[in-house]
């Protein structure tokens, strides 16, 4: 039976009040009903077959009486639910949706926790933004999760907003490895399987959730773990060890700019997974990024993109938009993150290159407001560029030390937590005292470009 259809009879469809309200760039996914604080996830994943069985017990509360429990779920089917204990006899799935039906509604703030068992063949969903989710590669398997790809691969409440920490279990073929976020906590063999255990403490949104198998080597790109940095690895086929040394040879110094721009790294560790495919473009998850074999050169596309993940996991990761249409919470400041980068790397000065984007921009359409783009263009990258020159006017408008103090701030008080664009210009108000909503208006909510800001500012360090 397809999992678009019904997999035990007698489930009601969901009322809008149950549901909650959903993100409005993602209609019909996520809900405001319940929230969950933990998921465990134990995957088998078969390569040869590309088959996946999974037991995902999610533990949550309510925020509302609830009648139907509402996950996302697609691509994958249900065979058996309990709630608190208890089998659920009725649930269904249709429309990438798992509706469970308890036998008396959920109260306000009541603790449950729901055992899925679930099986089938993950593929990525198609979108808006091409595939997304699950993906199969030449010899093992990535998760692209950004923004609604969680599903493919295990039930959720799929919305950036509803972050929970993680145990995430993955059995598959002998010598493969697997990575997942977090920190390893353990590895067995048995047969021709090996499991591969890790814990994700700190609060995660779903998409940022992933897993990626391949024939990886694991190596330590600061070996020695010196005081004071963070453990940073790379786990990468053997053929390509050494392009990967190479290619991210100056990660631990991009690592420490950041540390003195945006303040500690919000996580244990951080490991780059190269795929042994040509990705398109590379891949954030929390504590981890991904690259392609096509990733690793020293040219500065390259190694802008090794920066640009890098940086969100500050900005993405531990500090995550409550909302979609907030987005350049993401991307404008990763984008400026790069430029922090070029110039601290003696490439060429941010305000070079906020010049360079400007004369670009104003070249082009100005017909996309980048505080609320619309789910079409939430990744266009007028998003990106213009966000960072939001950033650079706010920077030149109140000088180094208050700018990265302000980065400093809004980082500290909001680490593993959920923001929004009013959010950062209260924040900016009380830390630089410049009208910030005045300033940023223009960049945030009007079509038109604004003039290229004057001024030179240099990074302090």
């Amino acid at each position: 039976m397809s999992p678009s259809e019904t997999t035990s009879s007698g489930a009601a469809a969901p009322t809008s009040q149950q549901t909650g309200a959903p993100d409005p760039y993602m209609p019909g996914h996520g809900t405001n009903a319940y929230r969950v604080t933990r998921y465990e996830l134990d995957l088998d994943y078969k390569l040869s077959s590309n088959r996946l069985a999974g037991r995902a017990v999610l533990h949550a509360v309510a925020q509302l009486p609830v009648a139907a429990i509402v996950l996302d779920l697609t691509g994958l089917r249900a065979t058996k639910v309990q709630l608190s204990g208890r089998k659920v006899r009725k649930f269904s799935q249709r429309a990438g949706q798992l509706i469970v039906v308890p036998d008396a509604p959920l109260l306000a703030d009541e603790a449950f926790a729901l055992d899925i068992r679930y099986e089938g063949n993950p593929a990525p969903r198609r979108g808006l933004w091409g595939e997304v989710g699950w993906e199969e590669l030449s010899d093992g398997a990535l998760v692209a999760g950004q923004p609604n790809g969680a599903a493919s691969w295990f039930p959720c409440n799929d919305h950036p907003r509803d972050k929970a920490s993680y145990r995430i279990s993955v059995t598959t073929d002998a010598n493969y490895r697997a990575v997942c976020n977090g920190v390893l906590i353990s590895r067995s063999s048995r047969s021709s399987r090996e499991t591969w255990v890790y814990e994700q403490a700190e609060p995660m949104a779903t998409y940022l959730a992933t897993v990626q198998i391949g024939r990886y080597e694991l190596l330590a790109l600061n070996s020695g773990k010196p005081p004071g940095q963070v453990p940073q690895y790379v786990a990468v086929p053997a053929s390509l060890a050494e392009a990967a040394r190479a290619g991210l040879a100056r990660q631990p110094e991009m690592m420490r700019t950041f540390k003195n721009c945006f303040g500690p790294y919000p996580f244990p560790e951080y490991t780059v997974v190269v795929a042994d495919d040509v990705l398109e473009i590379p891949l954030e998850a929390q504590t981890l990024s991904i690259l392609g074999r096509n990733h690793l050169g020293p040219e500065w596309e390259s190694q802008r993109l090794m920066a640009h993940e890098l940086s969100h996991q500050w900005f993405g990761n531990s500090l995550t938009a409550a909302s979609w249409k907030d987005i350049w919470l993401h991307e404008g400041f990763a984008c400026y993150a790069e430029w922090i980068w070029s110039e601290e790397a003696g490439v060429l000065p941010a305000a070079d290159r906020a010049a360079a984007a400007w004369r670009n921009l104003a070249a082009g359409s100005q017909d996309l407001l980048v505080g609320d783009p619309g789910p079409e263009l939430m990744f266009d990258d007028r998003v990106y560029k213009r966000g960072a020159l939001a950033l650079h006017a706010l920077r030149l408008g109140c000088g180094d030390l208050a700018f990265f103090a302000l980065l400093h701030d809004w980082a500290d008080r909001n680490r593993h937590g959920s923001v929004s664009t009013p959010e950062f210009i209260v924040a900016a108000d009380r830390t630089t005292g410049l009208d910030t909503e005045a300033l940023l208006h223009p960049w945030l909510y009007e079509e038109a470009l604004p003039p290229l800001p004057a001024g030179q500012g240099t990074l302090s360090r």
